[in-house]
């Protein structure tokens, strides 16, 4: 790992969800206060920022939290630096152990990078672990404004699916 931190990278639509919102998500998804789980680089907490703005709105964030949490924030703030997506055995890796649900995956997204790349994968990635349901990622597409067909193909896809 070297010096290597791992992050994930995030592209968004401020009129869906602000800037704020998102900062409100990052430190309500892990103890920014430790300093035990951040002893090495590859899991500190880490927050990296595209601009001026984006970065005094980080630390407005964090004072706030602070004051919520009652405790000083150990997180780092670092400008935006070289992203790289972590090797294909990583991708995916819970999900990767339902190899039959991997599989039908592959119909709707048949090269590794589409699949890796896939909304609806990360979600069911992060369903596997607990977090959200598939009612809610149904919802969810039914609001992305696909196509219809791309639609069906994918619920089609999502109820074959046994666990």
């Amino acid at each position: 790992m070297g010096d290597h931190t791992e992050t994930i990278q995030i592209d968004f639509d401020p009129e869906i969800i602000t800037y704020e919102e998102l900062l409100d998500i990052f430190w309500e998804s892990h103890n920014p206060t430790s300093k035990i789980i951040f002893r090495d680089r590859q899991y500190m907490s880490l927050l990296m920022y595209h601009d001026d703005s984006q970065k005094q709105m980080a630390l407005a964030s964090k004072r706030k939290w602070e004051e919520t949490l009652g405790k000083k924030i150990q997180t780092e703030f670092v400008p935006d630096a070289a992203f790289y997506p972590a090797e294909d055995y990583h991708q995916k890796y819970f999900l990767k152990r339902f190899k039959k649900v991997t599989a039908a995956l592959h119909t709707l997204y048949p090269t590794e990078k589409k699949l890796r790349d896939a909304t609806v994968v990360a979600r069911l990635n992060g369903f596997v672990r607990g977090r959200g349901s598939m009612e809610a990622l149904k919802n969810e597409i039914s609001k992305w404004g696909w196509s219809e067909k791309e639609e069906k193909e994918t619920f089609d896809v999502l109820n074959s699916l046994r666990w």
